[in-house]
């Protein structure tokens, strides 16, 4: 939705749009973000992750205005941020890591969605047998897959991130609504069977898990883990949202800690609730599973999780948006196609009323043909836990890590080896290790479902 620019009381104080934001709208952000189906897939470690990415999303708060946290010149993205404290070699380096993983999650999302549609179909197929599952209820994702880009060629239009508070909204409320139906279906199957299942040190070395896939696995799960704290990367954007005064760091830093306090918190009690009940057969996603009753109450987690993730699509596929449409608009300033905008008033507005879409032909094929690429590779590369624990190796410690950490160290001018820079460099490197080893394990689990549906 469209303001007059004109009007001094629509705009900040760098002539930019007013923001609007604020604690609540950034927790939905973030939230969003963060609560994903990743709560599905995990087990108690997620809580030592959690706590890392509070840590570093407190210190990437600090560096988003630069040269001074409430007084210093904002920065509009991430990229803008690393450039502004590290320099033009940083800011290359991040755009491409940032976008990189961005899209790599508008894939992982979308692998998500089929998923859960496909999950409600099955359920269905199940309780129609009398409760026996067999050959005849597994079918393709696929269709399901392609479903859910057509619903993000849609919402793919809304213009920017400052927009999205609604759908963001909408999001988190069902990421607590899955999040608490799966943590109860949990909970009733472990109180059905009465004991833990489970070991302390996981799924058993046997006939269909050999030692080495066992330590695939292990790391595979770090991604996995990794993967559900990767909201570093959109950190600046949702911070650009927020209004000021009182500053923005002050916002942050209230949001961060709700938000991860409330998702750590989540995680942990359907991670080991999850694993109690299931053990060493613990569903890849809860949801996903045929074990759990009542079914209408499974559909209705698995309906809460397409909803969610139509919001989180959005919130991770923005900053990529704004970052091609502005670079278009710089290459090609003279240009109709990429900058002439064309006002719609939208419906149940008056003739001379202020609320009107702005419709652009460049944003329009752009964001069609990503949601069509991303579309594709989905339905390809339908392999959701090894594509998750991929992309949250590759991105968790260049994004949620190394640029936080070395942005707030420029910053803040720290000296070498002094107490506070030895501890940041440390925890640094700590999660670099955790990165290679689990971007190794799950492209070993890449290479084994492929063979496995070669072999099918």
């Amino acid at each position: 939705m469209t303001v007059p620019a004109e009007d001094a009381t629509f705009v900040d104080d760098d002539g930019r749009p007013r923001r609007t934001g604020g604690v609540w709208t950034t927790s939905a952000h973030i939230i969003t973000a963060v609560i994903g189906s990743g709560v599905l897939s995990l087990a108690w470690a997620v809580a030592q992750l959690g706590w890392i990415t509070y840590c570093t999303s407190t210190l990437l708060s600090y560096c988003y205005r630069s040269g001074d946290p409430v007084l210093g010149t904002r920065s509009y993205s991430y990229m803008d941020a690393v450039g502004s404290s590290l320099g033009k070699f940083h800011h290359k380096l991040c755009g491409c890591v940032q976008q990189f993983n961005l899209f790599g999650s508008a894939v992982g999302y979308t692998i998500a969605s089929g998923v859960n549609m496909l999950a409600i179909r099955q359920t269905n197929c199940v309780h129609r047998s009398g409760g026996v599952s067999s050959g005849a209820c597994s079918t393709n994702a696929s269709p399901y897959i392609i479903a859910f880009g057509v619903a993000q060629l849609i919402l793919s239009q809304i213009k920017n991130f400052g927009q999205l508070w609604w759908l963001s909204s909408v999001a988190a409320a069902m990421s607590f609504t899955y999040s608490f139906i799966g943590l109860g279906l949990e909970i009733a199957k472990f109180a059905s069977t009465g004991r833990i299942k489970g070991t302390i040190t996981g799924v058993s070395i046997g006939p269909t898990v050999t030692p080495v896939q066992k330590v695939w696995r292990v790391f595979q799960a770090l991604g996995n883990i990794a993967f559900a704290y990767s909201y570093n990367m959109i950190l600046i954007e949702i911070q650009d949202t927020v209004k000021s005064p009182p500053s923005e760091l002050e916002t942050m830093k209230v949001a961060n800690r709700f938000s991860v306090a409330v998702t750590t918190l989540f995680y942990m009690l359907c991670g080991c609730f999850g694993y109690a009940a299931f053990g060493d057969s613990s569903p890849g996603n809860l949801l996903t599973s045929t074990g759990l009753k009542p079914y209408w109450l499974l559909d209705i987690a698995n309906v809460a999780v397409v909803l969610h993730l139509l919001g989180a699509y959005q919130v991770y596929s923005q900053p990529l948006f704004a970052f091609v449409e502005e670079k278009a608009a710089k290459w090609f300033p003279d240009s109709r196609f990429v900058n002439k905008e064309t006002k719609i008033r939208l419906p149940g507005s008056s003739k001379d009323g202020n609320y009107y879409y702005n419709f652009n032909m460049f944003r329009l094929v752009w964001r069609t043909v990503f949601v069509v690429v991303s579309t594709v590779i989905s339905v390809l590369v339908p392999f959701f836990n090894d594509v998750v624990g991929l992309l949250g190796a590759i991105g968790f410690w260049p994004l949620t890590v190394y640029f936080p950490v070395e942005m707030y160290i420029a910053e803040r001018k720290l000296a070498r080896w002094s107490r506070t820079w030895v501890l940041l460099k440390l925890l640094s490197f700590g999660c670099f290790v955790v990165t290679l080893v689990a971007a190794a394990g799950s492209v070993a689990g890449i290479i084994d479902d492929l063979k496995a549906s070669k072999g099918s």
